[in-house]
Formats: C-alpha cells, structure tokens, sequence
C-alpha cells in the first residue's frame, strides 16, 4: 500500500507519546512520523531513531511553517495533544478517502474522550461553514491536511504568532479550500479538561488570555480584509430627539421559573437613582414555581408585570414583547433574573452614554459573583478588546458583547430579536454593529451571578455543539450581509 501521509505529534514526557508512535507506524499509508519537540525537551531513548523538529510553541506560526516546509507526502497528519492517542481501526485510511473525495482543504472527525479512570464516552464535534471564526472552534485534535493545500495558506501568512498560528493558518486555509467535518468516530484521545461548560465560557475574555487574544483579533480582522467582509469605522448617527417616549428608560426582565432570584432582580431595577423617569418591565414567561406571584406581591407603580397570550416565546421572544409595549421607554436597558445592577447608578451611566457616544446599543462591563455577590474568577469582564476602530469587525470572533446591554428602543422595534433562548442578543448586537456605533462602559456596572441553576452552566455535549451551531450560523449571515454592504 502506499504510503501518503506524514504525520506530526508534539513530544511529551512518559509513555504516552511511545504508545501514540507505535499506534501510528502500524498503519500501512503513514510515510514518517516526526516529533515536534521544543528546546529543553529531551526525547526518549526508544524514540531517539526518530526525526524530531524544534518549535516554539505548538500553535504559533513558525511552527505551522515548519510542518509544511518538511511535509513531503500528500497528506499532512497533525496531532495537537501530548496525551495518548489511539486510531480506531482504519481511521486513518477513512479520513484520506475523504479527504481525496471532497477534494478538502482539511478533514477532521468525531472521536472518543476518555477520562484519567477509562470511561470512554462520544464527543461529536460540528461543521465548519464561513462563520465559523470563533478561534476556539473545536475541530478535535488530530487533522490531517491536504499537503498541497497546507502549503499554499501557509504561504499567504503574513504574520509572525505565538497564540494564533494555527488559527491564522486555518482562515487561510478557509479561503481556498473547504474544511469538512467527518461525522464519524475515528479515534479516541484523553481529555484533560475536564471543567463544566458554565466555566468554560469564560476563557476568551481571561486577562491572562489577553496577549493571544490580540493575536485573534489580528488574524481575524486580516481574513475578513482578504474575504471582503471588513467594516471600516464609519457609522450612521442617532438623532435622538426624533422619538417622543413617557419614559426615558425601561429595565427588561424576561423570566421563568426564577423563584430564588427574581426578587433581587426587581429589587435592583427599582433602586436606580437617575434623574429621568423610568419604569420596568418583567415578561414573566408563564412561570410555574412560585415567580408570578413573588412578582405580583412588589407593590410599585414603576413595575409592569407581562405575561404573553402567546405559549411559544423565547427571551428573544420576550424581549420584543417588552420592547413593543406602549409602555416601553426611549431606552430599553437589560437585565436578566438572575442578576443585580453593581449599584443604584447603573441605568443613569447607561442612559447618559447613549448622548454622550451617539450610539444604538450601549454595553456595559460585569463582574462575575454568587449569589451574594461575592466576585469569582476570572472577575471583571470588561471585553477590553472592544476598539471604536475595530470593534464590530471583532464582534464576528468573539463569543458575546458583554452586559448589561441597552438599545436605543426605535431601532430596536426596527430589527426586532430572533424567538430563541440562546444566542439572541449576540445576533442583535452584530446586526446593530454593522450600522451604528456600540458605546462602551468600562466601569463594573452588573453583577452576573452564577449558580446552578444558570441556563449554561453544565450543557451537555449536544447543546453545546447546537448552541455553537447557532452562533456560527449567525456569524455566517452577518458576514454574507457585510461582503454584500461592502460590494454596494
């Protein structure tokens, strides 16, 4: 049989990597097998034989070059774990055959993660499409690259990264060629991260992560530069004094079944301290544990209890609802049930930000709390990486704006929410972005309060991978309107 694919695996300490070595030379398409290994790492006796190339850093863009420049086969297997990695049978050879079939750029598959004890359990991954630019999109860790095409991207990197490397690598990749998703388990790995989904979601806005954060951006906004789907810094200005509202501002709370929290909720809201009329409005989404009634018993004239005719609505749903009320103000400023305002003089920075930056959507900056309010790490999220120059072109990377949120009401009665639960107010703000300027609020003014009973926080595999889905299909129709913008 012939022999068509080299393969490249970082060298790491034990007997992982000799197993992982073993597993790949008894496959009969596998030419070499090279180490990549950095300066002070020592190779094992029983690999000494081996080709071994030194590297800075895995993902960096040196490294990405590096393996092309010593590829020699037509296709380009590289693995981007240290821990063991074991082939299902025929894995290999099946990921080739499609990869020579869809003529792809890269191929990837589902797998199998096992944990430190053994369990062995199904971690599907999803299709990659245009607005999949998330940078930590998962594509599992073993790809196997059409020589040829690997070549070709690495030829058009422009820039030198430690952090995004590999992601520049597969924008570029992107461009010219397809990136196919195998929906088949073809190879078992260790999982060593082990956190639940409402930890992990959090990692890209870390301050210990802003250094390759900046890298993302860069690379980010030099592909949608080659794909025409960049913003220039140019937007349409407000004139607020053309809508006559009651009141100037109005708090949305859309809620269900948050007995525990939607007390403190209203609470909050009702002790701003501002020098306009406000008033706020709760879309009780037919609650069944006790929540409507906690909301009828708070005996204040500013508060407007909803709840629908309608059995079909998501907060989306809701947040139109509220915001297309009569009762609605010039400004509709969020807050969710399970959260509380950092003081009583949140919703007065928030209105005056709208004057002052001249913008339809306002974002503010949060802390991370319990229930008590006491901060958990990472802390503040202040999305520091939001520029005035270059923040709606970031905006299609990362995985959300930042709260507390608020929106110049006409525009938001314009565009109205998409009817879902997850994923609806990023798709607003890309929308808003693309128009009009987002005004920013470095200053904590929002506790988000983590608990167990947070919609995200322990999603199985399957909503997360659908929660995913849905974003980068929101990424992908915002970026096909912004290439349209742009040929306009």
């Amino acid at each position: 049989m012939e022999r068509i694919v080299d393969c490249f695996l970082p060298l790491s300490e034990g007997s992982e990597i000799i197993k992982t070595v073993a597993c790949l030379k008894a496959i009969k398409i596998v030419n070499n097998i090279i180490l990549l290994r950095t300066v002070n790492q020592q190779i094992p006796d029983a690999l000494k034989d081996m080709d071994a190339l030194t590297i800075d850093h895995l993902k960096s863009s040196k490294t990405m070059q590096t393996i092309a420049a010593h590829s020699q086969m037509r296709y380009t297997l590289l693995y981007l774990k240290e821990q063991y990695l074991e082939m299902g049978l025929y894995a290999l050879e099946r990921m080739v055959s499609i990869a020579q079939d869809s003529a792809a750029g890269m191929v990837y598959a589902d797998h199998y993660k096992v944990s430190f004890s053994g369990l062995q359990s199904k971690s599907p991954v999803i299709d990659y499409q245009m607005g999949s630019l998330r940078d930590d999109f998962d594509f599992g860790s073993l790809l196997l690259f059409r020589t040829e095409a690997m070549k070709e991207a690495v030829a058009k990197m422009k820039s030198d990264y430690q952090a995004a490397g590999f992601y520049d690598l597969r924008l570029k990749l992107s461009e010219e060629a397809s990136l196919v998703h195998i929906n088949e388990y073809l190879y078992s790995e260790v999982e060593t991260d082990n956190r639940k989904s409402g930890e992990k979601i959090f990692d890209y806005v870390d301050p210990k992560n802003r250094v390759s954060q900046v890298e993302m951006e860069k690379a980010c906004t030099e592909y949608l530069k080659d794909v025409g789907g960049y913003l220039a810094p140019h937007f349409v200005e407000i004139e607020f004094d053309k809508a006559s509202f009651e009141k100037e501002a109005s708090v949305i709370i859309p809620v269900r079944n948050r007995i525990r929290t939607i007390r403190d909720a209203i609470h909050s809201a009702l002790s701003q301290q501002t020098t306009f009329a406000y008033n706020v409005i709760v879309i009780d989404n037919h609650s069944t544990d006790g929540t409507t009634e906690a909301i009828r018993e708070i005996n204040d004239e500013r508060l407007i209890h909803i709840i629908p005719k309608r059995n079909d609505l998501g907060i989306g749903g809701c947040w139109n609802m509220g915001v297309n009320d009569s009762a609605c103000g010039k400004f509709a400023v969020q807050l969710d049930s399970d959260d509380v305002y950092s003081d009583e003089h949140t919703l007065q920075k928030v209105v005056d930000a709208f004057y002052e930056q001249n913008c339809a959507m306002v974002v503010g900056t949060y802390m991370l709390t319990d229930l008590d309010k006491n901060p958990i790490p990472p802390g503040k999220i202040d999305h520091a990486e939001w520029t005035p120059d270059n923040g709606r072109n970031n905006a299609l990377r990362i995985n959300g704006l930042g709260a507390p949120r608020a929106f110049y009401t006409p525009v938001l009665r314009e565009i109205k929410l998409p009817n879902t639960s997850y994923g609806e107010d990023y798709a607003l703000g890309l929308y808003i972005s693309r128009i009009y300027q987002i005004g920013r609020i470095f200053d904590v003014l929002y506790c988000c309060r983590r608990w167990e009973d947070n919609a995200d926080a322990a999603l199985d595999i399957e909503k997360t991978n659908n929660n995913n889905l849905y974003k980068d299909r929101i990424r992908t129709w915002e970026l096909n309107a912004r290439i349209a913008l742009n040929k306009e």
